[in-house]
């Protein structure tokens, strides 16, 4: 069955019919995916029942390089204490290693809550993230929405003097700010050490279009006194997010949402996160496999 996308939203986002993420693509249907990213930017796969990790990441890693190691360290958690023990998957649920849900006085709790901030994931790593894939495996009463927020759309509207005076110009990014701007906990020096910020272009080309790139994790501009470029930043993430720019997903049981972090960001919304589990599960795409020398062909 070919792929057919149906849009879901004016601008973008579609959801994506005549594919299942549970069997390994082949190369026509992977060219399908890529354009119809590249036009929609966010893409919903529909399942009875979810990927498993296993077939999650073999579909993944046909759209590009995946993270397939930890990008930073938390102080107090070790490495091997984890729920699912593929680093592949990155573990967006609300549960321990135990698979209970996290307690008041969890690190890893106050951490994730951030992720109700806007962001695209992995800003804050020299090498970015191109593909997020979030399946969902189990969800709360009345499951909250992932909003999702048009970029390149954004930029389309921005006034001509605003696109002159941001072309060129550079965010420094940082996992640490956005998690302590989301309520959590004061970053260790080991926790900074173990991921330093990084600096990508505030305005970028992707899908053949120009587009923002905007995170809560971007803390100010290269090369501006802090205050301005705060103010520069909340005045563009607040233009970015506005109505007429969001897609909101609600989510159904084994649904898989694909995005690209290049030309979107996201936000989770708030629940019950001390009551009822959300166990979501995410593998993120890279432009280039992390340490390697060039770009793989076609990203």
């Amino acid at each position: 069955m070919p792929l057919t996308p149906r849009p879901l939203h004016r601008l973008f986002a579609a959801e994506l019919g005549g594919i299942d993420l549970r069997v390994v693509p082949d190369d026509d249907t992977v060219a399908g995916v890529v354009a119809a990213m590249d036009k929609y930017a966010v893409g919903v796969v529909r399942h009875d029942t979810p990927p498993t990790d296993e077939q999650h990441i073999a579909f993944s890693l046909k759209l590009g390089p995946v993270e397939d190691r930890p990008v930073l360290a938390m102080a107090g958690v070790a490495p091997d204490r984890v729920r699912i023990p593929r680093y592949e998957i990155v573990d967006q649920s609300n549960l321990d290693e135990t698979g209970s849900i996290f307690g008041d006085d969890d690190r890893r709790l106050a951490f994730k809550r951030a992720n109700r901030l806007w962001h695209t994931d992995i800003s804050f790593h020299p090498v970015r993230a191109t593909y997020s894939l979030l399946a969902a495996h189990a969800l709360p009463p009345d499951s909250p929405p992932t909003e999702f927020a048009d970029m390149r759309a954004a930029w389309d509207a921005l006034s001509d003097p605003m696109k002159a005076r941001i072309d060129g110009l550079e965010a420094e990014h940082s996992y640490w700010y956005s998690r302590v701007a989301g309520g959590g906990p004061p970053a260790t020096a080991e926790e900074i050490a173990s991921r330093p910020p990084a600096r990508h272009p505030l305005v970028h080309v992707r899908g053949g279009r120009r587009g923002l790139y905007l995170a809560s994790h971007a803390s100010g501009i290269v090369g501006w006194p802090a205050d301005e470029g705060r103010a520069l930043l909340d005045e563009l993430l607040a233009f970015a997010t506005r109505p007429e720019f969001v897609y909101a997903h609600d989510w159904r049981l084994g649904d898989v949402v694909i995005w690209d972090n290049l030309a979107t960001m996201h936000r989770a919304r708030p629940f019950d996160d001390r009551r009822h589990v959300r166990d979501v599960r995410r593998t993120t795409c890279r432009e280039v496999r992390p340490g390697a020398a060039t770009a793989i062909p076609g990203f």
